[in-house]
């Protein structure tokens, strides 16, 4: 029998480990949660172990044992019975201080009477403490139990997940297909299923395949008018680094080049961070339109209300953490504003979904108006942006895949940000461990819900 531990940030991880390492008919015998992730231990070829035949004697031995035990108690319980002189707690005291009380030592009686009067000053300290001590340890057996079935749950999800991938790859070859390039795109599985569902009854897989696409770009959401050309004021928001100074200015000069500067106006509320301004005020001394900051002296609403007369104003605010209380502040500002101000929600493309979900919880208190997807051209998968789009229903304004001002940014249309995900997708197929991964997440979406 070979036993072995493996070690993992999570329970798919290890679970990876153990096949790669003992093969597929190994038996976890032992799971549990450690600092930094979890430890499974494995065995291959694990048999019960045998019952040792009892050892002659035993049994005497175990009874002498309980009648030492009975003694010993019969023995404490008849020294603290009252016996009408001072009693003496054998557990608080020694043997010593037991004897110099009962042969009447009047420094130990003394003594005595004290700790006893100061036990009946507080009669609720020990049952308090005894009290405490056993809920202590439920409440970290409780605590315990909840880890152990966690990754149990985990364990049986990432199982499940393997089950029915191999399934849908047996028995639905097409649509194991299917899924494996849906998948390759970065799309959400939810997303996926949804979509494979409408082409259930489509036999020839490469008719299939392109229904999908197309489907796809009708299920994206953009905003079919250039945002720029529809003028008013329009506030870029998002996480640190997506890239909001930067499609700032791309917008700024596509604006300028075509209509001219005496109509557009520069804000910023980013004065959080050293010299975060100086950048916007580079890009209107070039451009030549005027650039205002919020602060304490100059408010939102004051200074959208000094440029009333542009036809385009555009805001560039600060990134900073969700727990961050001037975060919300700004936030709150923009949506004091209401319908005056159009929030958009700067994304980068190179971000994973989770990282992109979160953002959007984040900024939408403000009231979002749609997206712009940053960073393209740095992206592995365009599908994990595109699927919070569809999924949450934001649409997509303009796509930027440079830092060429003010090149590098293009209207969002649907079949191009399609052909776009079709190009960065590659032609690397997932592997069976990362479809089954897909699976069992679907299997924990499910059972969360």
């Amino acid at each position: 029998m070979k036993v072995k531990r493996f070690f993992a940030a999570d329970m798919r991880q290890a679970m990876k480990l153990v096949r790669e390492e003992l093969g597929p008919d190994a038996s976890i015998i032992a799971n549990r949660r450690v600092v930094g992730g979890v430890e499974l231990t494995a065995a291959l070829d694990y048999e019960a172990p045998r019952l040792t035949p009892p050892t002659p004697g035993l049994g005497q031995e175990l009874k002498k044992t309980q009648e030492k035990i009975l003694s010993a108690r019969a023995e404490l319980e008849s020294g603290e019975r009252n016996t009408g002189g001072p009693q003496v707690n054998r557990q608080l005291f020694g043997e010593t201080m037991r004897q110099a009380v009962e042969s009447g030592s009047p420094v130990a009686q003394a003594l005595l009477a004290r700790m006893q009067s100061e036990q009946a000053s507080q009669p609720a300290a020990a049952p308090a403490a005894q009290v405490a001590a056993p809920a202590a340890e439920e409440g970290a057996g409780l605590s315990a139990m909840r880890a152990e079935l966690a990754g149990l749950r985990e364990m049986l999800e990432t199982q499940l997940g393997s089950l029915a991938w191999g399934q849908v790859n047996q028995h639905q070859p097409r649509q194991a297909s299917l899924w494996r390039r849906l998948t390759q795109l970065g799309l959400p599985a939810e997303l996926c299923k949804e979509l494979l569902s409408r082409v259930a009854d489509i036999t020839d897989t490469r008719q299939a395949w392109r229904l999908l696409l197309a489907h796809l770009a009708q299920s994206i959401p953009v905003i079919r008018e250039e945002l720029i050309e529809q003028g008013g004021v329009i506030a870029l928001v998002g996480p640190t680094g997506a890239g909001k100074t930067t499609t700032l200015g791309k917008l700024a000069a596509r604006y300028v080049l075509k209509h001219g500067s005496q109509h557009v106006a520069l804000v910023t509320m980013d004065t959080y961070r050293i010299g975060a301004h100086e950048q916007l005020r580079t890009l209107g001394r070039i451009l030549n339109v005027p650039v205002r900051v919020v602060d304490e002296q100059n408010s939102l609403s004051d200074v959208l209300d000094e440029f009333t007369g542009k036809r385009l104003v555009l805001v560039d605010t600060a990134g900073l953490q969700a727990q961050d209380p001037q975060l919300r502040g700004q936030l709150g500002e923009l949506a004091a504003q209401g319908k005056r101000v159009k929030t958009m929600l700067v994304l980068a493309a190179t971000s994973q979904y989770r990282v992109l979900k979160a953002a959007f919880h984040n900024y939408r208190a403000c009231g979002l108006s749609g997206c712009i997807l940053t960073k393209v051209d740095e992206a592995a998968t365009l599908g994990e942006s595109l699927g919070l789009a569809m999924e949450q229903g934001l649409p997509v304004a303009y796509l930027a895949d440079g830092q060429r001002i003010p090149d590098d940014i293009s209207k969002a249309v649907g079949h191009q940000l399609v052909s776009r995900a079709v190009s960065l997708a590659g032609n690397e197929a997932p592997a069976d461990q990362a479809m089954a991964d897909v699976f069992a997440g679907i299997l924990h979406t499910q059972r969360a819900s």
